[in-house]
This record gives C-alpha cells, sequence and structure tokens, in this order.
C-alpha cells in the first residue's frame, strides 16, 4: 500500500460492510486517508516488515481489497485481517489473497500459527476462514464490553 492508494482506501473504509463489520477508522476525507495510510499501515510496515497489502484485480489492476497481517495487544498473536469491496465479494479475490498472505507468513515470515476474527453474523469471513483451514475457538472480546467476536486459529504450514 502506497499514498497513491488514498481514494481507495478512503472509498473503502466508508462502506457499509466496513463499518459494520471493522468499525469506524475516522478516515472522512482524502487527507484523512493518506494520514491514515501513513500513521497505520506504512509505520506498520516500518515497525514489523509485514503488515496490510492491497489486493488487485489481475484483469484491470484496479484494488478491489486489502488483505494482511496485524497484531493487536488484545490477542495473543498476529492476526489475518481482510476487506472486498461488495461488488467483488463471491469471485475469488479473498480466498486467493488470503491463500497468499497465510503462505507468506508461515513460509516466509516463519510466524506461529495465525489467529483470526469476525464479527458474530458475518458468515462470509468465517466460511472463508474454514476453507483456510483454520478452526474456529471461542468468542472474545478485544475490549471488555466490546462486541463478542469469533476467534480462529490457522494451522502452521
Amino acid at each position: 500500500m502506497t499514498l497513491d492508494d488514498a481514494a481507495f482506501i478512503y472509498r473503502l473504509v466508508n462502506e457499509p460492510s466496513w463499518l459494520e463489520n471493522i468499525g469506524d477508522r475516522n478516515v472522512h476525507s482524502l487527507a484523512d486517508a493518506e494520514r491514515f495510510i501513513q500513521e497505520k499501515v506504512l509505520a506498520f510496515y516500518d515497525s514489523h516488515g509485514f503488515g496490510m497489502y492491497v489486493v488487485e484485480s489481475r484483469a484491470t489492476g484496479d484494488p478491489v481489497g486489502v488483505c494482511g497481517i496485524v497484531l493487536r495487544d488484545s490477542l495473543p498473536g498476529a492476526d489475518l485481517g481482510f476487506a472486498l469491496l461488495p461488488e467483488c465479494w463471491g469471485q475469488g479475490f479473498a480466498l486467493e489473497a488470503a491463500s497468499a498472505v497465510v503462505s507468506y507468513a508461515y513460509d516466509v515470515l516463519k510466524l506461529p500459527p495465525l489467529l483470526a476474527i469476525t464479527a458474530q453474523g458475518n458468515a462470509r469471513s468465517y466460511r472463508l476462514l474454514e476453507k483456510l483451514g483454520f478452526e474456529y475457538q471461542a468468542l472474545v472480546r478485544l475490549t471488555p464490553g466490546g462486541e463478542e467476536l469469533r476467534l480462529y486459529r490457522g494451522k502452521a504450514g
């Protein structure tokens, strides 16, 4: 991801599906999107050597989503994250991108089994995780009193 992706990120993080399943990232302008990319995504790359990546259509080169690895203080390990524009759902982008990220995590980064979280009602995401070999573990809260989320654990390569 680069600052050139600001318009795409602005659109993606303001999609109703993102807001419902991931949450508001306070990105309300292109300047906010650039700041989000700089302070969250690029700074994370610099600190950890990995992060979120833009998913592009092979046919057009257009960005269709994001997929990558994040670290959260409230989870005991790295977790897989992904989101696509709604018009790109059901076309295999998420499965292909997530498969590549999982392989990279295990084969190159040598990370232990990845975790993943989904909103309880997000069946599309947990079906994808199950296709990737992740197994449901438990309901968890990332913050006290926060929403209960489904926690999954992957199987190391």
